[in-house]
């Protein structure tokens, strides 16, 4: 599975290519299905472009994307959007229109709560795991932790040079995750090398404008398609055994 990540807490400053309103998510997601990702995850936006977990939002965001696609479409219940843990279960109480699935981050307060009012709902529960945190043990510890849909294994280190050695270090601090499907993507500097270490672990990753704007050259990505093109690309070419030098 390759995710795409359409937009992320990002705003306005980060160019006009990442979509903030409903129609201009849409149209993204359709590109980048058509690209080849087979998930979307999304983050509703209010009409001056911050994150949000309101209903009014996020039903306008889920019904556009699936006017537009027929993958499975999830979205963020990040403390960012609603810092209050007790305020974030409620909000996911209140959604009119409901998400395939939905990322939960582990360190955050409330967690255990957030992941549990999704059950509830019958929405699927995508368990973030930040490198440099203590989610993992906390997420490990949870008795929720069998019943999520997957693991969001997500590095935070944005170095280039070091974020791989980063994620092997969460997965193994994952140890079995749970025996849970792990999907495993990085950001910014880190987003290109980790996504290639996907591949050749044979995880499911992601890519997209909240974890990269730019493609492997340094490139400025123009679009979600553009990204998911290339991270394709990249996964498959890191999937591949290497030369046996043999010439028969």
């Amino acid at each position: 599975m390759v995710q795409v990540c359409l937009n992320g807490a990002r705003g306005s400053a980060d160019g006009a290519v990442v979509p903030m309103s409903p129609g201009a998510m849409a149209r993204s997601a359709a590109e980048a299905v058509a690209a080849g990702a087979t998930d979307i995850h999304v983050h509703p936006k209010t009409p001056c472009g911050q994150d949000t977990l309101s209903p009014r939002a996020v039903a306008a965001t889920l019904e556009a994307i699936r006017a537009r696609v027929g993958v499975p479409v999830g979205v963020t219940t990040g403390a960012w959007a609603e810092p209050d843990p007790v305020a974030r279960a409620d909000r996911v109480r209140s959604w009119t229109v409901l998400p395939d699935h939905a990322s939960v981050n582990w360190h955050e307060p409330g967690a255990d709560d957030v992941a549990a009012a999704l059950l509830e709902r019958g929405i699927g529960v995508e368990a973030g795991i930040w490198s440099g945190t203590d989610g993992a043990a906390r997420f490990l510890a949870s008795p929720i932790a069998p019943r999520v849909l997957r693991v969001l294994a997500e590095v935070t280190d944005t170095s280039p040079w070091t974020a791989e050695d980063s994620a092997h270090a969460l997965l193994a601090a994952l140890d079995t995750a749970a025996g849970r499907p792990v999907l495993l993507h990085g950001e910014e500097g880190g987003a290109w090398p980790v996504l290639r270490l996907a591949g050749r672990l044979g995880l499911a990753t992601r890519t997209g404008l909240e974890d990269t704007l730019v493609l492997p050259d340094g490139e400025r990505a123009l679009s979600n398609a553009r990204l998911v093109t290339e991270g394709l690309a990249q996964y498959g070419a890191a999937r591949r055994p290497p030369p046996t030098g043999r010439s028969d």
